[in-house]
Parts: structure tokens; C-alpha cells; sequence
């Protein structure tokens, strides 16, 4: 039987974190619990972690800080967990490269749902060199969009769109988190430059097959 994913949760509230631990492991989650970001290194030194549950309002390093050292070796999924509701703090925590963005006071029940979906979405299950798209054929390594020999020319935020797309083949990515890692927070942007790839890619811009739109959510990237 394979072991149960196992939860970092980093946070400065003693009560909270231990709520945390108590409600996740009785979820069936392994879990390791730090007060602080220098604690948390230190575990993750000799332990490894499925998904990290991160505060950002911490003394001393806070969890934007940590959460941008951490991505510049380490593609762990993380959680951020915040007492302020700000879009500027979702937007700063995504570009910064986390896959949630939680509000206190939460719901725990959410909290679990909300990691099993990311551990549904990063399970390390192969995903294609190439996806293949109604005659073309997209590169995600290499962020190339090709028609046989002839290379399709992708600007770079169209690009960057469709990497952070195929990364979730098959699954919406929401507009905010695209915005933030491609369009420099902008999502009417993203929506411009969806119209301009559904021109490159799709046999019918009008009928989209390929770069499909998610109500209320964002879009998603769908193979043949």
C-alpha cells in the first residue's frame, strides 16, 4: 500500500497549526508542522513533502519570501494561507508560483479538498513530450507550436499561456492564475490573447475544440 501524501504546514499560530495538524491527519494525511520558515527548512532537509500549507504573515521571513526561495529549486505545490483577502496578495502569491490561495478564517474541509484536488492535478503521472492539436503539434519543453516543419509563431506571453496550460492538460486553470504568470496580472489580457491563440491553433476560432473556455473559472487546454 502506498503511503499517504505527506502535508508541510507552516504557520506562527500555535493553535491553528496544531487544528491543522490534528484535523489533516485525521483526514489521512501525513503531516509535519513548523512555526516558522527557518523550522521549515529544517524539516525539509531531511524529510520529504507532498504539498506544503504556507502562512504568509509570519515574523521575520514572511511567506512570500520563502515561498519565491523555495520555487527557485523546488516545485513542491504550496497552499498559501493569508488573514488579509486581497487581490494584490492572491496576485503577488501566484506569480510567485503557488497553486492556492486560502483566506482565514477557512473552512478545514475546504482546506482538504482544495490539497486533494492539487495532488490529483501534480500526481507524478507522465504527461505528453508533444500534444497534438488538430494537425499541430505543441512543444511544452521547448514552448514551440508547429504545422509539420513550419513553426507557428508564438508570441511570448501566447506562449507562456499555453505552457501553463498543457502543464494542466485537460484541466481549467483559472483566468487570475494565468494573468499572474503571463499577462502581468491583467486577465482582460488573457482574454485578448486567447482570442489570438484560438487564430493559431483552433480549425475554427468561433467553435473552439482545443483552448476551451471554463465558465466562471478560466480555460483549459484539451489534446485530440
Amino acid at each position: 500500500m502506498a503511503e499517504a501524501p505527506h502535508l508541510l504546514v507552516v504557520d506562527d499560530d500555535d493553535r491553528l497549526r496544531l487544528l491543522l495538524k490534528r484535523f489533516l491527519s485525521s483526514a489521512g494525511y501525513r503531516v509535519t508542522a513548523a512555526a516558522d520558515t527557518v523550522a521549515a527548512r529544517t524539516v525539509m532537509d531531511g524529510l520529504d513533502f507532498d504539498l506544503a500549507i504556507l502562512d504568509i504573515m509570519m515574523p521575520g521571513e514572511d511567506g512570500f519570501t520563502f515561498l519565491e526561495t523555495l520555487r527557485a529549486s523546488n516545485d513542491l505545490p504550496v497552499i498559501l494561507l493569508t488573514a488579509r483577502d486581497l487581490v494584490d496578495d492572491r496576485k503577488e502569491g501566484l506569480r510567485l508560483g503557488a497553486d492556492d490561495y486560502l483566506s482565514k478564517p477557512f473552512d478545514p474541509e475546504e482546506l482538504s479538498l482544495r490539497i486533494a484536488a492539487i495532488l490529483r492535478r501534480t500526481a507524478n503521472e507522465p504527461r505528453p513530450a508533444q500534444i497534438k492539436l488538430s494537425g499541430l503539434i505543441f512543444d511544452p519543453a521547448k514552448g514551440d507550436l508547429r504545422e509539420g516543419d513550419r513553426r507557428v509563431h508564438l508570441t511570448e506571453a501566447e506562449r507562456l499561456l499555453m505552457k501553463l496550460l498543457a502543464e494542466n492538460l485537460g484541466e481549467a486553470v483559472s483566468r487570475s492564475q494565468l494573468a499572474a504568470k503571463a499577462s502581468n496580472g491583467h486577465e482582460r489580457s488573457v482574454d485578448v490573447q486567447m482570442t489570438r491563440l484560438r487564430r493559431k491553433v483552433e480549425p475554427d476560432p468561433r467553435r473552439p475544440v482545443h483552448l476551451q473556455t471554463v465558465r466562471g473559472v478560466g480555460y483549459r487546454l484539451v489534446s485530440d
